[in-house]
Formats: C-alpha cells, sequence, structure tokens
C-alpha cells in the first residue's frame, strides 16, 4: 500500500544535495506487483559523484544492471541471498525493544528487509532506490510503504525525520560512502537507530583468484573483475566520523553452493550485482573463461562437483546521540583502579560486612 498524503509529501528536500546452502531452485511464489508513485526523484545525474569523492563506480551502469535485473520474469530466483540478509536485518531490528513510527530503507531493492518486518513494529516504511523497476516490481509486505525513486548518495529527505534507517546490500556500491552515512544520520531524529549490511572484502574470494591466475596465465597480467569492498577495521572509523556513537559492527559468512563458476556468475547478474567499477575489463576471451571455470573447480570444488562462493557480510549498528543515552563516566570519577581488580572478593566481602 503506498502513502500518498501530503502530510509526507513534507518530509522530503525541494533541494538535492550536490550456514553452507544451496542455490535454490527456479520454483518460487510469484511476487505481486505493487503500485508505484514517484513521490520526489534524488536521483544524481548520469555519472556523476560527490566532488569530494573518488569516482569507482559508473552509477549509471549499477542503476541499468539493477533495472535489468528487476524486469526479468524469473527474478525471484535470485533473491535468495537478499531476502537471507534482509531477513537478519529484521532480527536486529526486533531485538531493539521499541516500536519506530516511520522508517526508512536506503537502497532497498525489491523490499527484502520490509517483507520481514510488521506493522506492530513500523508504522509506514519509505523505501528509496536508484532502480525504478525494483520500486515497480517490490515484494509483497503488510506495511504501508511510499516508494521514492532516489541516489543513496543523494537523499532527498529533510533532517530529523525518521526513527529507524535500514539497508541491506547497497552501500558497497556508492562512490562516497562517508557522505552516505553523513546523510543517514542526518535524517536520523536524535536516539534513532541505523542498521546495514554490506559485502566484506573476503566476498567472492574464489572467483577473485580464480580469474586472476587464469588471466595471468592466458594473457600476462589482469584486471580487477570483482569490485573492491570497505575492509570492516574501516567501519567503524565511518560510522563515528559521521556522528553515530554506541557502536557495534559485526561480521558473518554465507556460503552457497553453484553447479559451476558460470551458473555464478549468471547468478550475480540475476541479482544486479555485477561488476560496475570504471577500471573493469570489458571482455574476458572465452579460453580464459574457461581456465578460470577449471582453476575455480580445482581449487575450491566440493566434493560432489560443486563449487562454493562465500559472500562475506558486514553488520554494523550505530545511534544519533541524545541525552537520554548512557554515557561513560567522567575520567577519574571511578572509585577502584584496575590494580585492586584482583583483590575484588576482598572488597565485595568487606562491602557487605560494612552494610
Amino acid at each position: 500500500m503506498h502513502l500518498q498524503t501530503a502530510s509526507l509529501l513534507d518530509m522530503l528536500r525541494l533541494t538535492r544535495f550536490p550456514p553452507r546452502w544451496r542455490r535454490p531452485p527456479a520454483a518460487g511464489v510469484p511476487a505481486k506487483n505493487v503500485g508505484f508513485r514517484k513521490v520526489a526523484s534524488g536521483v544524481s545525474s548520469l555519472g556523476s559523484a560527490s566532488p569530494r569523492s573518488l569516482n569507482i563506480f559508473d552509477r549509471d551502469l549499477k542503476r541499468k544492471q539493477k533495472n535489468w535485473a528487476a524486469r526479468q520474469p524469473e527474478r525471484i530466483k535470485f533473491d535468495y541471498l537478499k531476502e537471507e540478509v534482509g531477513s537478519r536485518i529484521a532480527d536486529r531490528v526486533y531485538d531493539i525493544a521499541r516500536d519506530f513510527p516511520l522508517a526508512l530503507d536506503v537502497g532497498c531493492g525489491r523490499g527484502y528487509i520490509a517483507q520481514h518486518l510488521n506493522k506492530e513494529t513500523v508504522g509506514k516504511f519509505f523505501q528509496t532506490d536508484i532502480a525504478e523497476n525494483a520500486l515497480k516490481n517490490a515484494l509483497e509486505m503488510e506495511i504501508p510503504t511510499v516508494s521514492v525513486l532516489a541516489d543513496e548518495e543523494f537523499l532527498p529527505f529533510r533532517e530529523n525525520i525518521f526513527d529507524l534507517v535500514v539497508s541491506s546490500l547497497s552501500l558497497h556500491w556508492v562512490n562516497d560512502l562517508p557522505r552516505a552515512l553523513e546523510q543517514i544520520h542526518c535524517v536520523l531524529k536524535p536516539d534513532g537507530v541505523f542498521i546495514g549490511a554490506l559485502f566484506g572484502g573476503d566476498t567472492l574470494y574464489e572467483l577473485r583468484c580464480s580469474l586472476q591466475l587464469a588471466e595471468t596465465e592466458r594473457e600476462g597480467g589482469f584486471s580487477p573483475h570483482v569490485s573492491p569492498f570497505t575492509a570492516v577495521n574501516d567501519l567503524g572509523h565511518l560510522l563515528g566520523r559521521a556522528g553515530f556513537n554506541t557502536l557495534t559492527v559485526d561480521t558473518d559468512e554465507i556460503q552457497v553452493n553453484y553447479p559451476g563458476m558460470f551458473e555464478l556468475m549468471e547468478d550475480l547478474q540475476g541479482m544486479g550485482e555485477s561488476n560496475c567499477a570504471w577500471n573493469r575489463k570489458a571482455l574476458l576471451h572465452r579460453d580464459t573463461m574457461l581456465a578460470a571455470a577449471a582453476v575455480y573447480r580445482e581449487m575450491y570444488g566440493n566434493e560432489d562437483g560443486s563449487v562454493p562462493a562465500t559472500y562475506q557480510i558486514y553488520y554494523m549498528i550505530g545511534w544519533k546521540y541524545h541525552d537520554s543515552q548512557a554515557r561513560p563516566a567522567k575520567r577519574g570519577s571511578a572509585t577502584v583502579s584496575f590494580g585492586e581488580l584482583g583483590k575484588i572478593n576482598d572488597l565485595m566481602s568487606q562491602g557487605k560486612k560494612s552494610q
């Protein structure tokens, strides 16, 4: 259901900021088309990036890739990974003992988080994505939603609007991750929370190594065929720099088995996760691809003939500051020194006797 009331339009800014499991079978319950109205567009101009950022990814190409994937008649069979991560983010939302009257999903795709939430926890849900076809073909959900065509790097919302912001497997494609996190922090209300997930540095290391070895042997050198990812050590710093506090960053791995390397690459294309880095090599020779598939199977193959693909997922939680939040005690206010921790039992017994 789409909310199309004037009060919700006021939230939009008028200006823009310059477990091991197998690949699921094709069968599935078809998703029902959800009506879409472009409330506002925060999509950046083609090929644009913020002035201070490195222009690593072709955002126009990524938009086309996601739109192509969302148009496919069998798109449901490629949703398994994003649905799994979306459910894990929803679990983290449920772990917080409160409800959220207004929430935002940044880079929602077809609504992989919202489908796992209920209206008792989230009152209204804004979903933003750069791909209009993903919004038009959103999955069925019970929460009232508004679909907004917007770029993760240019969120078209005012400050202090949302109680909750979530993002699943989208922010690894932005050119300016610090800016994106700052904008998420900006649109959160004080004491609001951001819960996100993005691919980590060890994602698809099997595919990366196989392609590099085959290309080096067949063509005398290699170029990047898997997009660069953020290191886990940097996430805490980036969240703190954006203004978040009470941070939590953890990592997880999901391993999926495929019949072969080519089936893996087909699924990546169906997910809209093909490489869109500017320095990518457009084509690989047929012999190189066949050699890479053989290297993949030889180095990483399972006994049953399938090959694994590892997806490393970074989960992050950050809160926007509010006076009601717990804060560390002032320096020098401690009554017991670390040197006395070894005598803690004696100190506790003395305290009980004094009572």
